[in-house]
């Protein structure tokens, strides 16, 4: 990597908005809002192991399709990595995959790469994760509708806001895992957050929705995105290209190609790292009850 390419990596990773998170961008957007639209504030958490052009795309097509409702205004989005206690095989150090997104993502106005969940000494429950953003976001949101720039007192001119779980359609076969959710965690989840859930492949989501009866239960907060452009691209596939050292240009953005070349990762070393460990959230949840933020 040229010298002038690492300034300009540098410079992207201390952007101000990235170490204060999504907050940046919704500063002096809930008084803009329509009123009749509810502000939306949509959160992907995930590996990111590296973050890939379809991961960036969920966004975009979600953020299309709620506006299309006419009922919300998603004014932010927020890309969550998991620590490295998730124990899942291949992963890579979460400052290489916080630092990839933000790459990624340096292009966006709107979506931010948050480090909250990835800095945690243990994995963090989904719910948890989107407990502690929808704290941040009513407080900013407060702060907004009650206080102008100059300090005086002004009238709420939106809606609360709402906060949303990004995820493909894969994301809800794993509520058929056995011992992976809790039912008051998923009931928390679906039912009082709401899932957001992009089509992918041949999966089927609403069938996924029809054969669990949580799921059904709360399909009026489960909204299904149809992604009629196919975008097979997985992480999986794009690390195991990069161990075999062919290209994956135009699947993942060539600024994270350049710092995955920069630090040597996706290897077949790496591919190796947590072989054979179980994944936390099985262990966590078979041998602990899970602990709120308020506890």
């Amino acid at each position: 990597m040229s010298s002038n390419m690492m300034r300009s990596t540098k410079a992207i990773l201390k952007r101000k908005n990235y170490i204060q998170g999504c907050c940046v961008i919704l500063r002096g957007a809930f008084t803009k809002m329509p009123i009749q639209r509810v502000p939306l504030v949509l959160l992907a958490c995930g590996s990111f192991n590296p973050i890939t052009n379809q991961h960036m795309r969920l966004f975009e097509l979600a953020r299309d399709y709620l506006h299309s409702t006419g009922q919300y205004q998603v004014v932010g989005g927020i890309v969550s990595p998991v620590s490295d206690s998730y124990g899942k095989q291949g992963l890579v150090l979460a400052k290489h995959r916080i630092a990839m997104a933000k790459l990624a993502l340096q292009s966006s106005n709107w979506v931010t790469v948050d480090e909250w969940e990835s800095q945690q000494p243990d994995w963090t429950e989904t719910v948890v994760t989107m407990r502690y953003h929808y704290g941040r976001i009513l407080k900013e949101y407060e702060e907004s509708t009650h206080e102008d720039f100059n300090g005086s007192r002004s009238h709420p001119q939106s809606l609360p806001p709402q906060l949303k779980l990004l995820c493909g359609a894969d994301f809800l076969d794993t509520f058929n895992i056995p011992g992976l959710w809790r039912d008051d965690h998923m009931e928390e989840v679906v039912g009082h957050f709401g899932l957001v859930c992009v089509s992918r492949g041949g999966l089927q989501p609403e069938q996924v929705v029809h054969e669990s009866d949580t799921l059904w239960r709360h399909r009026q907060n489960i909204f299904q995105v149809k992604e009629w452009v196919r975008n097979e691209t997985s992480a999986t596939e794009v690390r195991r290209a990069l161990r075999r050292g062919t290209s994956v240009k135009y699947l993942i953005p060539d600024s994270v190609i350049e710092y995955i070349q920069q630090h040597n990762l996706y290897t077949q070393d790496s591919e190796r790292r947590n072989e054979g460990m179980a994944l936390r959230p099985l262990v966590k949840q078979a041998h602990q009850p899970v602990e709120s933020l308020d506890d």
